[in-house]
């Protein structure tokens, strides 16, 4: 038998072991009244600040009669001969994972990633801060690892009918990270670890006969049909290999859908390749739009419009979260920075935070020229001496439409740009578009050319009093800041609703609102504003056939667990798992 058992402590009892023994039997007791021994496994540990005390709820499971199931996965990866062969585009979690999942059927991955390894990816990300460079193929959104790479590591997804959770953070844990992520209730790696644990996962990749191609970014897929009167470099070749059987594909309409036999690629020197294959697995991240628009070109009706959000991203002193969050017994319980996770309705829109990073940076995010995009990142130990986290409006179709009115009502400059339109591409165009208004607004408003990553800012009291900044606080965002009228250049639907929701989340955090706030332009790449449309049981591309899109760049998934479990499922459907 088998029960679910929790007890609370005070946070300075956590290392009572003959406490936490007397509750647990008191707890077991009152479910269970036999006589035999019973064996507790400890299954995780959170924290509940409510009413001005801490306490830890501690989650066991009580084994009686019966041994525990061994807490450690045997992973099952097979040697891959190269007889079947599946393209990965992608190495971020969606990818990586759906890899690791053709090789326990012994399948060969080929993993085409536009970016660098994480060694060099580094670099480029060093050069964003210190010299102003943006690399457009290797940075914070592009290389190994993806983006979430160099972005805390947040392990946390209510995502649980997905898949398994439990599977995924064991394969983290298999390949170097801390095994306290399977029992923490919002575990994280942070950024200084999480690259050493990828290279892991790509020399086991590598060694059980993968391939990886860096710097190689997709151009085109090998369609059949399709690619008539094109050069050698952009035709398709001999026909795919074909796994076990078309269902096990999912080609069920394979007659009449174009069927993808590959991609081309282009290295950074400009020399194409054809890469040739039973599938494709489409693992690419939230910031690639050139993905989309190939498929827009070979099949239109594959894409369609979502629901995305954008916002800015606010930054407190990490002391003072702590003292709200804690009530000041942060130190006495032993605690590390503080985490919170606000929300409210707005009219009509959710508005909410989002990847909250305690005791860390904003970073810059932007993957190419003229845009600015902040996001953030803490190291493993969260001991930065601020907090942030992106707070976003909910944005929909029809607000864009409207912001693309009064742009153009108005003739302002970059109103067409993204067009009344209501096609699958134009979230796409006006995430584009805010991005650079955000430059325009930072460190080009001021003829920065040294620095234009430079980012527009405002104290949150002063975006919310409608008034300039005369002064801005220090702050975590090292390429620095611009003092800026955020109030009056977002969308008019963003900044109304932001303000909003502020005072509402002040009434549940008092404090929150605060002169040493700050909110630094722009967030805009918290999901993709497209998905592609897609088979619910195979994970096929409706109209590409052995195309299987997943993770976030899919607009099925978002966040690394998420993503990770989309990237196995889309594998295992290939395989006809």
């Amino acid at each position: 038998m088998i029960f679910d058992l929790s007890v609370v402590i005070k946070a300075q009892e956590e290392s009572d072991k003959n406490l936490i023994q007397k509750k647990l039997n008191a707890a077991l007791r009152q479910k269970y009244s036999g006589e035999e021994r019973a064996e507790f496994v400890f299954v995780k540990k959170s924290i509940d600040a409510r009413h001005g005390q801490l306490k830890f709820c501690l989650r066991y499971k009580a084994f009686v009669g019966e041994k525990p199931a061994q807490a450690q996965k045997e992973f099952s990866w097979r040697k891959a001969d190269g007889s079947k062969k599946v393209v990965v585009v992608g190495s971020g979690p969606a990818g990586l994972f759906a890899a690791l999942k053709l090789l326990e059927r012994g399948v060969k991955p080929i993993i085409i990633e536009r970016g660098r390894p994480t060694n060099e990816r580094k670099r480029d990300i060093a050069a964003i801060s210190v010299k102003g460079i943006v690399d457009a193929d290797s940075n914070y959104c592009f290389g190994e690892g993806g983006a979430g790479t160099f972005s805390d590591g947040k392990l946390y997804t209510r995502s649980d009918k997905r898949g398994n959770i439990g599977e995924v953070l064991q394969t983290f844990v298999h390949f170097g990270a801390d095994p306290k992520i399977l029992t923490d209730a919002h575990p994280h790696i942070g950024t200084n670890k999480l690259p050493q644990i990828i290279n892991n996962m790509r020399q086991k990749i590598l060694e059980l006969g993968g391939e990886f191609h860096f710097e190689s970014r997709v151009v085109d897929f090998i369609i059949d049909g399709a690619n008539e009167g094109k050069p050698k470099s952009e035709r398709g070749g001999a026909p795919a290999l074909g796994l076990a059987n078309n269902a096990a594909l999912g080609l069920t309409n394979a007659s009449s859908a174009k069927i993808v036999r590959g991609v081309v690629t282009r290295t950074a020197d400009g020399a194409q390749k054809e890469f040739l294959a039973d599938a494709v697995i489409l693992a690419t991240g939230h910031s690639a739009p050139d993905i989309y628009e190939i498929i827009a070109r070979a099949s239109p009706e594959s894409l369609e419009a979502k629901t995305f959000a954008v916002g800015a991203r606010v930054e407190h002193p990490r002391e003072l979260i702590d003292k709200i969050q804690f009530h000041g017994k942060r130190q006495a319980a032993g605690l590390g920075a503080a985490e919170y996770r606000l929300t409210a309705q707005i009219d009509g829109r959710g508005v909410y935070s989002f990847c909250m990073c305690p005791g860390g940076f904003v970073v810059p995010s932007a993957s190419g020229p003229e845009e600015i995009v902040v996001n953030g990142m803490s190291a493993a130990e969260r001991n930065s001496a601020w907090s942030n986290a992106a707070i976003v409006v909910e944005t929909r179709p029809e607000d864009i439409e409207e912001i693309a009115r009064e742009l153009s009502a108005d003739q302002k400059a970059g109103g067409a740009d993204f067009g009344l339109a209501n096609d699958s591409l134009a979230g796409l165009r006006f995430r584009r578009w805010l991005e650079r208004e955000t430059w325009l607004h930072g460190g080009a408003s001021l003829g920065l050319e040294s620095n234009p990553n430079a980012a527009p800012a405002q104290r949150l009291v002063d975006f919310l009093a409608g008034r300039p900044s005369e002064s801005l606080p220090r702050s975590s965002y090292t390429p620095g800041l611009v003092p800026s009228r955020l109030d009056l250049w977002l969308p008019p639907f963003v900044a109304r609703r932001l303000k909003e929701g502020f005072k509402a989340f002040d009434k549940n955090m008092r404090g929150f609102i605060s002169p040493d706030a700050l909110l630094i332009a722009s967030e805009t790449r918290t999901s993709t504003p497209v998905r592609i449309k897609r088979d619910k049981a195979t994970f096929e591309c409706l109209g590409l056939s052995r195309l299987y899109p997943c993770g976030e760049g899919s607009g099925w998934s978002g966040g690394i667990v998420s993503s990770a479990m989309d990237g196995q499922n889309a594998a295992a459907a290939l395989l006809g798992q």
